[in-house]
């Protein structure tokens, strides 16, 4: 997940290798890599992505090298799909499967085969979007011949409905960045420009947007917004359809626009994707449709899709997986066995782990108990449990080597010299605190990997002088627990990744206090008023470079000062696919398998 955000220039840098992830604070799964090309992918020479024109958003998309059509792909993922309504898409995965079924204004489209280059591009619109004043106003035009997959007409009805629905109350777990620029408001107060969304008959005003033809969009904003190509280019943002809508049903069964629709959903079992007939590649500069059938199976660990591609009989060899990686057991086997290079990728992914300390409950309000956590919690646990060095990065802040303004010298709990904790400097606060004994309950993901971290995490607690207990949370719900304000849980993990590589898209949304409602991303519910203030001040400067150092030095004081949010790791990822999948890449900005571009070879 990813919000916030307000950059003053067209191109922004990716400064390493998944600078953009989509975002999304659902942890994926196992990171890989090794420290040479992580120390390369860190160094590298920022490149700009910048805003496509007609040609460049005039489908369809360049060939796959090699690429043939037909077959069906075995897609192996851990976590069912809780959100397919585009509004409540905002985790890593969905975003992927996203990639195939829906459609945005704009899009990323690479530029290169490698998946490392790309340019915001129009996606169901003729351009990227123009503007005349800096940023205030956007006019799109929607590209002739795009259809919904009943074959109905998407039009810029569609486009208004898809943003006023955004303002209804059941929308509660998607981004909120245009929201927000529509309303001119930092904080949740958005939804008063229009409460109920447009279901009871009431509508956006032509002041904040225009439809003045079935082809044309304004957006209008009091404030510049040179981000908006970016944002709208987010899954979360992709159309919906007016006629179609079923509200919060929407969730389970949405109209779609992409290459791929859904012919089958058995929540918490599978999922089967069969070709969009009504999908024209001549609209579409992004994405292919090479496959027939995707045939998705959840529930499949890291351990199981891994042990399932390597075994590579019958429908394992054209067997890969979106999101899961490759598990922690069997990484430095695979990254060493040059017969298995072709079939692995591997990349640096911008989220970053944290431990959310619940402020809103009392004991956890002392600064001091909170300090104890901090020095006591080991995060060797962490790091082992996803595959170690190669799969993560012990971290010192909360801002991701791929994001602007990363201090790799920022460490004040020491971490990165002493990544098992430092429980007797934890028991001498504990015990200032006059709280040795102080129960934690500690919410982890039931997923094995979350297993393991949590019980040794407690156990490093535990040395210092706390009473901790463990309560599981299933993975599919997982962030929808966490992001009750309301929740039972003392201390939880969450990792998040920045929409487009500014800061400005990771401190608003996480550490903002007028962002804290339920399905909001602010899981430590902190509510400062000097970061609240310096959240103000940053997000007016134009100059990306003092932009990153005032985002950097709010980070700093949240870790070091607030001590609301512990830094576990930076990640990196390692995916496998089948002997007979060709077109594999790793994507920068989706982070992780490129699903548009495979086909059976």
């Amino acid at each position: 997940m990813g919000k916030g955000g307000r950059r003053a220039y067209a191109a922004l840098s990716l400064v390493a290798a998944g600078a953009l992830v989509l975002s999304g604070c659902s942890e994926g799964g196992s990171k890989e890599g090794n420290n040479k090309e992580d120390k390369e992918n860190a160094q590298r020479q920022q490149s700009s992505i910048d805003f496509g024109d007609a040609k460049a958003s005039t489908g369809p998309a360049a060939e796959v090298p090699g690429a043939k059509p037909g077959g069906t792909v075995t897609v192996l993922q851990r976590d069912s799909y809780a959100h397919l309504d585009p509004a409540q898409i905002y985790v890593s995965d969905e975003m992927a499967l996203s990639q195939l079924i829906h459609r945005g204004l704009t899009g990323y489209k690479a530029t290169s085969d490698d998946g490392k280059k790309h340019e915001v591009v129009g996606d169901l619109a003729t351009d990227s979007g123009k503007t005349s004043d800096g940023g205030k106003t956007w006019s799109y035009t929607l590209k002739d011949g795009i259809k919904w997959a009943d074959g109905s007409a998407i039009t810029a009805t569609d486009v208004r409905h898809t943003f006023e629905r955004l303002f209804a109350p059941f929308v509660a777990n998607g981004p909120t960045f245009i929201q927000q620029w529509l309303a001119d408001t930092p904080g949740t107060a958005y939804r008063d420009l229009l409460k109920d969304g447009p279901y009871k008959g009431k509508h956006l005003p032509d002041t904040v947007l225009e439809t003045p033809d079935a082809k044309t969009i304004v957006f209008k904003f009091k404030k510049a917004k040179p981000d908006l190509p970016y944002a709208l280019a987010m899954a979360g943002y992709s159309i919906v359809s007016e006629a179609k809508d079923t509200k919060e049903k929407y969730d389970k069964s949405p109209m779609t626009a992409g290459p791929y629709k859904i012919q089958e959903f058995k929540s918490g079992k599978s999922m089967t994707l069969v070709k969009n007939t009504n999908w024209d590649p001549n609209t579409d500069p992004i994405r292919h449709q090479y496959v027939d059938r995707f045939a998705i199976a959840f529930n499949k660990q890291f351990e199981d899709s891994t042990k399932a591609i390597l075994d590579g009989s019958g429908a394992n060899a054209t067997a890969v997986s979106f999101n899961n990686e490759v598990d922690a057991g069997n990484l430095s086997k695979i990254l060493g066995d040059a017969s298995l290079k072709s079939r692995t990728i591997s990349g640096y992914q911008p989220y970053v782990g944290q431990i959310d300390i619940n402020l809103t409950h009392p004991e956890m309000q002392n600064k001091t108990v909170r300090e104890a956590i901090a020095y006591a919690l080991p995060i060797t646990p962490f790091v082992r449990a996803y595959g170690g060095a190669a799969a993560r990065e012990v971290a010192g802040g909360l801002i991701s080597p791929t994001v602007s303004g990363y201090n790799p010298n920022f460490d004040p709990f020491g971490k990165k010299k002493k990544p098992a904790g430092d429980p007797v400097k934890a028991k001498e606060l504990l015990e200032k605190a006059g709280k040795v004994g102080l129960k934690l309950t500690f919410g982890y993901i039931n997923t094995p990997e979350g297993q393991q971290y949590s019980t040794a995490m407690a156990a490093g607690l535990e040395k210092a002088g706390f009473d901790v207990q463990r309560q599981e949370i299933p993975a599919e719900t997982y962030y929808d627990q966490v992001g009750k304000v309301e929740n039972n849980f003392d201390i939880y993990h969450t990792a998040w990744g920045a929409d487009w590589p500014s800061a400005s898209t990771v401190i608003p949304p996480l550490y903002d206090g007028r962002q804290i409602q339920d399905g909001a991303a602010n899981y430590s519910h902190i509510n400062d008023d000097k970061v609240n203030a310096d959240i103000d001040k940053a997000s007016t400067i134009t100059d990306p470079v003092k932009a990153a150092e005032a985002w950097n030095a709010i980070n700093e004081y949240i870790v070091k000062d607030v001590v609301s949010n512990i830094p576990t790791a930076y990640y990196k990822q390692t995916q496998i696919a089948g002997a007979n999948i060709g077109g594999l890449v790793y994507d920068d900005v989706i982070g992780g398998v490129d699903p548009r571009r495979l086909f059976v070879k």
